[in-house]
């Protein structure tokens, strides 16, 4: 299954990518030939509006626009624009689909972000998309209609307040893939509603010999107007998930915010050029100021990195823990994880050269913007990754010798409090059912992720037949240390705490009972 959406992926996703090159184009061209157009050269019949040459592929075109025709200037042969929307969308649904839907929501939930299931996301994000238009529908039938710039004005701000809002129910990937998705859908379904329908309605006028309502050509030209802008901000939307330094921003809204200003201001300059208002200019150059200012690393070259520099030393042993308890898990050359065929973008993490290779990324994507391991699948504590980002800001020294010293597990008497049992209680939750999930029964979105499926803890038979030292065993030590799968994670900070563990033990055993 997971080799035929792999070429799945691969077919949808390049038919989407041609599909969406042909709708661009198009948009663009009929917006520079619109910007272009100049008064007619020669007196010419019916109704035209401007005229325009072009030299390309060792030729001369002359472009006429002509606001309406007569009956009997209807041409036995007209040229749609239409199926270049509609694959776009349809195979970016598709791609939404098999990516973000398929592999149990891996790329829409984290779980530092919100406790969302696999199926309330996918839910959330599907109810999102119509919604999205009809929202936007609601905006044309207000007075704002009338003056499209106070209209322009409101749905950007819409547009803000959602960007601000998705990134509080998704992971920052998923947030931005999910407003781009939305921003589409408003682009395909005003082809299909409002563009297309008033242009048949103009032919089937011509045709009849009755004069055609200049209402439904402007409509038309509304809403791709509208398209033709939100172009490049969708466009980066799609292609944002390799640019983790925007999505994994502490304010990845506002990143986004700048972004999508930055992109139609662009659109209007590139439309205008020396005509282009001063405000256009100014917003141009604003936004990137926004963006290169909120997106700037640090002095040492990655952001955050001066915060780690007073930090203790840390040993290579202690990162190689870190690392194979959640990262290996997908980077390897054989993934634990059936969502990949290989080591995600290639990089794998089982060796210290391939360690020191990808050290900086390693900060960056799990110490500096958290947008690594997906979702936190693995359960990675930010204890944990503070020790990974205070021994890149050491140099990152694979060689640097000491013990694995994990961040150590409290104990009762150190935890206020606390008991053992609120402790255990407490690592379960956080670490434990990302994988074994709240109930024990191992469904969760990682478990579903991974090609080992972790223990169900309600499996009675099982139960019966596990011994408490072994589950002791297995707590501490890990799933490799008892001939299981390695990618059950050790926990070696445990290993002072007996009480804990045995509290953990009792965690476990509760679930059979409570079948």
């Amino acid at each position: 299954m997971t080799l035929l959406l792999d070429w799945l992926n691969l077919l949808v996703r390049w038919v989407h990518v041609i599909a969406a090159i042909m709708w661009i184009g198009d948009s663009f061209l009929f917006m520079w030939l619109d910007s272009h157009l100049t008064a007619p050269s020669r007196p010419r019949d019916g109704d035209v509006v401007g005229e325009l040459w072009m030299t390309h592929s060792g030729g001369f075109y002359e472009v006429v626009k002509r606001k309406t025709l007569a009956q009997h200037e209807l041409p036995a042969k007209l040229y749609w624009f239409k199926w270049e929307s509609y694959t776009t969308w349809l195979s970016g649904f598709s791609l939404l689909c098999i990516v973000y839907y398929g592999g149990g929501a891996a790329f829409l939930v984290d779980r530092s972000v919100s406790d969302l299931s696999q199926a309330q996301a996918t839910a959330l994000s599907l109810a999102l998309l119509p919604t999205g238009y009809l929202v936007y529908e609601l905006l044309w039938a207000t007075p704002l209609a009338k003056h499209q710039g106070a209209l322009a004005g409101v749905g950007a701000g819409l547009l803000v307040g959602l960007a601000w809002a998705l990134t509080h129910v998704f992971s920052g990937r998923g947030a931005y893939l999910q407003l781009g998705a939305m921003m589409a859908t408003v682009m395909a379904a005003n082809v299909f509603f409002r563009i297309i329908p008033s242009q048949r309605h103009m032919i089937a006028a011509t045709t009849a010999g009755t004069p055609v309502d200049p209402r439904y050509g402007l409509r038309a030209k509304g809403r791709s107007i509208h398209n033709h802008y939100l172009t490049l901000p969708v466009l980066f939307t799609m292609l944002s998930n390799h640019f983790p330094s925007t999505y994994g921003h502490a304010q990845a809204w506002l990143v986004l915010t700048a972004l999508g200003v930055f992109g139609v201001s662009l659109k209007y300059v590139m439309n205008f050029r020396a005509r282009a208002h001063p405000l256009a200019l100014a917003s141009l150059g604003g936004s990137l100021l926004g963006f290169l200012f909120l997106t700037s690393p640090s002095k040492a070259g990655l952001p955050g990195l001066e915060g780690y520099a007073s930090a203790p030393p840390v040993s290579f042993a202690t990162v190689d823990a870190v690392l194979q308890a959640r990262c290996v898990t997908c980077h390897a050359a054989h993934p634990g994880s059936s969502q990949f065929l290989g080591p995600p973008q290639g990089v794998m993490l089982e060796t210290k050269d391939q360690v020191a290779q990808h050290a900086e990324r390693i900060y960056l994507l799990a110490v500096a913007t958290h947008t690594m391991p997906l979702g936190n699948l693995t359960g990675i504590t930010q204890a944990e990754r503070d020790l990974l980002g205070a021994w890149v800001a050491q140099g990152a020294n694979v060689e640097a010798r000491g013990p694995v010293e994990l961040p150590r597990a409290q104990a009762p008497q150190d935890a206020g409090n606390q008991t053992a049992t609120e402790l255990a209680e407490a690592r379960f939750q956080t670490v434990c059912a990302s994988c074994h999930g709240l109930d024990g029964h191992a469904d969760s979105v990682t478990a579903k992720a991974l090609s080992v499926r972790p223990r169900d803890y309600t499996d009675v038979e099982w139960q019966r037949q596990v011994t408490d030292e072994h589950l002791r065993k297995v707590i501490v030590e890990g799933g490799a240390a008892v001939g299981k799968s390695a990618l059950m994670p050790a926990s070696p900070d445990l290993a002072d705490t007996p009480e804990v563990v045995d509290a953990l033990v009792k965690k476990v055993r509760s679930f059979a009972v409570a079948r």
